[in-house]
């Protein structure tokens, strides 16, 4: 099963997943997003998964080197989810095998077995959140955050949760205290983590959020996430639609996002294939900053290609 096989516009976790406790960074968390949304139910037991790496680089728009992919997937080898009921405990990493296709661009993946129902049964308990939104968010924190308010966006807060509790989900903290904590002055903890969520989730994604922070005496001890639903700023990639035309519906959002709107040059790019690789190729080089076009990039891009 490829990337290309996306078919949902939404992901769907089970909530132990979501309130689990595991640590991962961003390259990492756009491996798993891709991955979980090509996990459909009726999956066999060792489905294999294969990603491939120019279609992540094209929904991301950030650039992964290969030994940064390379540490990554083996990160999530031996990385552990942190499952916990009132009857066990789970320690199990997501990934069985990561397998790297030279060459042609592809990693192949494997999900571990134990995690697989928490992926793939979902009938009573999950969280479903759009797949570009994790994408765009650039800040680990943020695509953290994002999920944990997913699974309340229908309530419209989440319960209060201790300070404690919520830095050992983002694994700012070890809840056995053998590791320092990170942003421990709550200063720091608003501006690099909560502020910087706030302003990417509401900028970028489905959901408008904010926060509340508690104190019991003199110190915060608690916080409250407040989340509301609002119509994105970005045309989600429609992945129930054929690859051509999810391509082509981004390729429109590209175009938008240039200000190339006479009608003419629109159906021209739409309708070249070269140019619609070209258009994707632009706006990826604008995202890495290897093409810097701050006054008129639309122009820039219609100069290059002779379209003007």
């Amino acid at each position: 099963m490829e990337s290309s096989d996306i078919s949902a516009v939404e992901i769907r976790q089970h909530n132990a997943l979501t309130t689990a406790r595991y640590e991962m960074s961003a390259c990492e968390m756009d491996i798993i997003f891709s991955l979980l949304s090509m996990l459909k139910k009726d999956d066999k037991i060792g489905t294999i998964y294969r990603l491939r790496v120019k279609t992540l680089e094209e929904l991301t728009g950030r650039s992964w080197n290969y030994q940064r992919l390379l540490e990554s997937t083996s990160n999530l080898r031996s990385r552990e989810y942190h499952i916990e009921d009132k009857k066990q405990i789970l320690q199990v990493g997501l990934l069985a095998s990561a397998l790297y296709i030279k060459g042609e661009g592809i990693i192949e993946l494997e999900i571990s077995e134990r995690l697989r129902p928490y992926l793939i049964d979902l009938k009573n308990n999950f969280t479903s959140y759009r797949l570009q939104a994790v994408f765009s968010l650039s800040s680990k924190f943020a695509k953290r955050i994002y999920q944990i308010c997913s699974q309340w966006k229908d309530i419209g807060e989440t319960p209060k949760m201790s300070l404690h509790n919520f830095k050992v989900m983002l694994s700012l903290k070890d809840p056995a205290g053998k590791e320092p904590e990170q942003y421990e002055k709550i200063s720091a903890f608003k501006k690099y983590v909560l502020d910087t969520a706030v302003n990417q989730i509401n900028e970028n994604t489905d959901l408008r959020i904010s926060y509340e922070l508690f104190k019991k005496g003199r110190n915060f001890e608690d916080i409250r996430l407040y989340v509301k639903n609002q119509i994105p700023q970005q045309i989600p990639i429609p992945f129930e639609e054929a690859v051509d035309d999810a391509k082509l519906a981004a390729a429109r959002q590209h175009l938008e996002t240039l200000e190339i709107k006479d009608p003419a040059l629109v159906k021209k790019i739409l309708e070249d294939p070269k140019l619609i690789r070209a258009l994707f190729d632009f706006i990826f080089k604008m995202k890495t900053e290897r093409i810097k076009a701050k006054s008129n990039p639309g122009g820039l891009f219609l100069t290059i290609h002779g379209l003007i």
